[in-house]
């Protein structure tokens, strides 16, 4: 693979699952809080370009990627046997040359546990798509039904309206406060400065807005970085704090440069997947309990 010119790219990696913690009533799966998603600097070669030299027939329409790691799911339907983690993308997109292979992190070999030696990453998909440990890679005539994308990672849609099964795959619109945190307390009557991130999948975030009063009105923020589609924006919102003591709710909402902005609740046709609704951060106004 190395005789191949590597690219390096940042792009941000986020778990479907990221904030299922907040979805009301509780849903099983891992209850990821804000930290399921990441940015960070990849360098490999584009899988188009592997794709391109071996070869594809014209009926070819997704791209299957195997990982080392097998096991048996304990959620239902459960496989009649152990199972590898595998996953597909559509042909296009497995063309497309932001796609890589990656052999390195950050400059490094990719750790162990992010996918060593090989794991591709999918900038603009969910982080499911990005196959850590990566062992094979083949092309197929007829939409993959594996496991992993349709016993889970997948939704519910509709063609004429019948509901039909999905796999999930882009990134949707999503904007998180990570400073304050939940519960935190506050000094009255002071300027604070409230961080956070937005991000997207195939499009930019081009506006953020905060709200101190659980979504009655809302106020612009400041992006720190600059307009780059694949990786997170962070922003930056001066918020004077209430000078009457007590319970506030802070949500962020961020709209793109086609024009979609963050839907207001959860769609259960994704199940305990994409929670990119703005999230309710509790805090607390209280004198002289700054925590």
């Amino acid at each position: 693979m190395l005789d191949k010119p590597s690219e390096t790219r940042v792009a941000i990696l986020e778990c479907a699952g990221n904030s299922r913690v907040f979805l009301v009533p509780q849903v099983e799966g891992a209850q990821w809080e804000l930290g399921a998603v990441g940015n960070a600097q990849w360098t490999g070669v584009p899988l188009g370009a592997l794709l391109e030299r071996a070869g594809m027939e014209e009926d070819v329409c997704e791209i299957v990627l195997e990982g080392a790691d097998r096991g048996t799911p304990t959620e239902k339907p459960i496989p009649p046997g152990t199972i590898s983690y595998t996953c597909s993308l559509p042909r296009h997109k497995a063309s497309h040359r932001e796609v890589l292979i990656a052999c390195q992190m950050h400059g490094r070999d990719v750790p162990l546990d992010h996918g060593y030696p090989l794991r591709a990453i999918v900038p603009g998909h969910y982080g499911m798509a990005c196959v850590k440990w990566l062992t094979r890679i083949h092309a197929v005539r007829e939409p993959f039904q594996g496991y992993w994308q349709t016993s889970d990672y997948g939704y519910w849609d509709y063609l004429d309206g019948t509901p039909i099964r999905r796999p999930l795959g882009e990134i949707k619109l999503k904007s998180e406060i990570a400073r304050p945190s939940v519960y935190e307390t506050l000094e009255p009557n002071q300027v604070y400065t409230v961080f956070g991130a937005a991000w997207a999948g195939e499009t930019e975030v081009t506006e953020i807005a905060v709200s101190t009063d659980g979504g009655q009105t809302w106020t612009e923020a400041e992006f720190l970085d600059p307009l780059q589609r694949h990786t997170w924006r962070r922003w930056k919102f001066e918020w004077l704090t209430p000078k009457e003591p007590g319970q506030y709710s802070l949500l962020a909402r961020a709209k793109d440069a086609k024009g979609g902005a963050q839907p207001d609740k959860h769609d259960q046709n994704y199940g305990s997947y994409v929670i990119n609704h703005p999230l309710s951060i509790e805090v607390f106004v209280t004198p002289g309990r700054r925590t």
